[in-house]
C-alpha cells in the first residue's frame, strides 16, 4: 500500500461547494479514504518570503453529508515544502492573480508535486493552448482588431465570441449573420478588458452537445456529453447545459492520441477537453470539472485513477 500522503488543497471556500458535483471534493473523499492527510488553504492565504513558500493552512477532514461535508482543525502556517502533495484547484478566471500563484507554487515544484505543473498551466490557458493544434479546431480567429473580427463574420457569417480567459460559459455570445449587435459587443468587450477575443466560426453540432473528455496522465478515461437548454448556445453546466452518458467516438480518440502525450510530457495529471462534432474548442487544465456526473452516469471513479497517477509521480515510476 502506497505511503500515506501530506496534501494541501488550494481551492475556493469548501463551505459553498456543490458536493454533488464539485470535482475537488471528489478528488479529497478519494485522497481520504487511502490514508492521505489533507490542508485546506484559499490562494489569498500564499506567500512567498525569501524562497519560502507558506499558507496559512486549516487541517481538514470531509464526508458526504450535505451542510456537514467539511470539518477544520486549527489554522497553522505551512510550509507547502513539507507537503507531498499541493492541489492547485481554484477556480478561474485565469487573471493576473491566478498567473502569480502558479508563479509562487513553482518555488516548490516538483519537490512537492503541484497538479497540474504550475508553470504548464501557466503557459497553457484554455483557449490559447488550444491553438496548437489547428487542424483539430474549428476556424478561430484570437485578435483584439474590429476589421478582423468583422472580415471572418463575412467568411462565416455564424459565429461565436468569447472572452480570451472567461469560464463558466460567461461573456460567450452568438452572433448570427443578420444579427446588428456586433459592433456593441465588440465596443463592451473593449471597454472591460484589453485582452484579445476568441472568435470561433459556430458549430451546429452544439445542439447535440458539447462534450467533456477527461484525460488522467494524457490517456482519455471518460466523458459526459453536455446538451445545451433551449434557447442557449452555450452548454455549460452552469449556465443550464444537460449532462447526458456518452461514448468516445473513433474522431475524438484520435483527436486524444494527439494530445495526450504532449499534456503528459507537461505534467498536466488531470486534464478536461471540450469537443463539439469532432472538433477540439478547449483545453482546460486550470481547474477541470466533469468526475462526479461520470461516476454517475458510467460508474467510473477518475478521482481514484488520478490518485493512482499521482502516487506514481511520487514514487517517480
Amino acid at each position: 500500500m502506497p505511503a500515506a500522503l501530506r496534501v494541501a488543497v488550494q481551492m475556493d471556500p469548501i463551505e459553498s461547494i456543490n458536493i454533488d458535483a464539485d470535482s475537488t471534493f471528489a478528488l479529497m473523499l478519494e485522497a481520504q479514504a487511502r490514508g492521505h492527510s489533507l490542508w485546506h488553504y484559499h490562494v489569498r492565504d500564499l506567500a512567498l518570503s525569501g524562497g519560502r513558500v507558506t499558507a496559512w493552512a486549516k487541517p481538514v477532514t470531509v464526508q458526504r453529508q450535505k451542510g456537514a461535508h467539511w470539518a477544520f482543525g486549527p489554522e497553522e502556517e505551512l510550509d507547502l515544502s513539507s507537503m507531498d502533495v499541493v492541489l492547485m484547484r481554484q477556480d478561474p478566471p485565469f487573471d493576473m492573480a491566478y498567473i502569480t500563484a502558479t508563479h509562487i507554487l513553482e518555488h516548490i515544484h516538483p519537490k512537492t508535486l503541484v497538479v497540474n505543473d504550475p508553470a504548464a498551466v501557466r503557459n497553457a490557458p484554455e483557449k490559447l493552448y488550444v491553438t496548437h493544434f489547428p487542424d483539430l479546431m474549428p476556424e478561430t480567429l484570437v485578435t483584439a482588431d474590429r476589421r478582423q473580427v468583422m472580415r471572418f463574420r463575412e467568411r462565416h457569417e455564424t459565429i461565436i465570441l468569447k472572452p480570451l480567459f472567461g469560464n463558466g460559459g460567461a461573456g460567450v455570445f452568438l452572433v448570427k449573420p443578420d444579427d446588428m449587435n456586433l459592433n456593441s459587443l465588440l465596443e463592451m468587450f473593449t471597454e472591460r478588458s484589453r485582452e484579445p477575443l476568441v472568435v470561433q466560426k459556430y458549430v451546429p453540432a452544439v445542439r447535440e452537445g458539447d462534450k467533456r473528455i477527461i484525460l488522467v496522465d494524457g490517456i482519455a478515461m471518460g466523458a459526459i456529453n453536455r446538451v445545451p437548454a433551449a434557447g442557449e448556445a452555450r452548454s455549460n453546466m452552469h449556465v443550464g447545459g444537460r449532462p447526458e452518458p456518452t461514448t468516445l467516438t473513433d474522431r475524438e480518440k484520435e483527436i486524444c492520441a494527439r494530445i495526450g502525450p504532449e499534456l503528459r510530457a507537461r505534467g498536466m495529471i488531470f486534464v478536461g477537453i471540450d469537443v463539439i462534432g469532432g472538433y477540439l474548442t478547449e483545453i482546460n487544465v486550470t481547474s477541470p470539472t466533469g468526475l462526479q456526473e461520470i461516476a454517475r452516469f458510467d460508474g467510473v471513479h477518475l478521482e481514484k485513477a488520478i490518485w493512482d497517477a499521482i502516487e506514481a509521480k511520487r514514487r517517480g515510476a
